[in-house]
């Protein structure tokens, strides 16, 4: 039998949601929505960020790093999935469907390891007289730096693992993007290793930020209760609340779609839990942190004032 590896092949074709096709275009539309407001909550929570002088702080910093990166992520995925939803057309060359996985795993795995920024609410809220001395700008300067090399180095390994395997004329994807889950499927050989490295790269990537993050919040929780002004308990809570939830929606949603076991009947789940991590979180993220920080809607206030005011 003659196997063929996919390089002879033009391209994939992302099945998406074309079991539904009454629902593409109401699809097209809430997914054209969501970017937008994705590109427009990212982009001004890094603008504020910038620009307000009591916004230069570490918890900042990373909160920049994260709204960058999940435009770029959700970038690296959609539009490709509107052009796709736009038309008969479901193809996405070979070449792109290399870049599109490695830049979207090298942006998730980023943002995952981005995670450590618990421990700058940590060291404010347990160590506050030492915070300066821990939080330093070259400190967090080498974190970002390190959480992106490790995104993209195991992002490359992955990929590389992933694309040099044959699939034997295979190359119907059921998702909307190239995400390795529904990769492995096409593949006409053993995929064992494949999947012990996925595991193995999950658990770096996903499991040992949350278990980071767990202890931090542990030890931020006993420090707030601590705290004996109701009104300071209230300030340190809401600060913290809103870097939690976001890890809650984002890790608990890539954790279901990588650690479920594998079934046909688990395809359509896959798919939405994917459509909600890449999609609609990034686009809520900028909301979270608006509704729920004092300083983010501050720094709004005064920008839009003294905008009007030069006006």
């Amino acid at each position: 039998m003659e196997q063929k590896n996919e390089r002879s092949f033009a391209g994939f074709i992302l099945l998406g949601f074309s079991d539904r096709l009454q629902l593409e275009l109401v699809f097209f539309v809430v997914l054209l929505i969501f970017y937008i407001l994705t590109l427009l909550g990212n982009t001004t929570i890094i603008a504020l960020s910038y620009l307000d002088p009591r916004l230069h702080t570490p918890m900042y910093f990373f909160l920049s790093n994260l709204s960058f990166l999940d435009m770029c992520y959700t970038t690296s995925i959609v539009p490709q999935f509107l052009f796709n939803l736009s038309g008969a057309d479901k193809s996405i060359s070979f070449g792109g469907c290399i870049v599109q996985m490695y830049i979207s795993l090298a942006l998730g795995g980023t943002e995952c390891i981005l995670g450590i920024m618990a421990i700058d609410r940590y060291a404010a809220l347990c160590r506050p007289l030492h915070y300066t001395v821990i939080m330093h700008p070259r400190l967090c300067a080498l974190m970002a730096s390190a959480s992106w090399i490790t995104g993209f180095a195991n992002s490359l390994l992955q990929t590389v693992l992933v694309f040099l395997l044959p699939h034997c004329g295979r190359n119907k994807l059921a998702h909307f993007f190239c995400e390795i889950p529904s990769f492995l499927k096409l593949a006409c050989v053993d995929t064992t290793m494949n999947v012990y490295a996925t595991f193995f790269a999950s658990v770096i990537m996903l499991l040992a930020p949350v278990s980071l993050i767990m202890v931090s919040y542990g030890r931020i929780v006993w420090a707030v209760l601590r705290i004996k002004s109701t009104g300071g308990q209230r300030k340190a809570f809401g600060t913290c609340g809103s870097h939690l939830t976001v890890v809650s929606l984002f890790f608990g949603t890539a954790i279901y779609v990588y650690y479920q076991p594998s079934s046909s009947d688990s395809q359509d789940q896959d798919k939405f839990m994917s459509l909600f991590y890449t999609v609609i979180i990034p686009m809520t993220n900028p909301l979270i942190y608006t509704l729920r920080n004092r300083d983010v809607k501050g720094a709004m206030k005064k920008v839009l004032w003294n905008d009007s005011d030069s006006r």
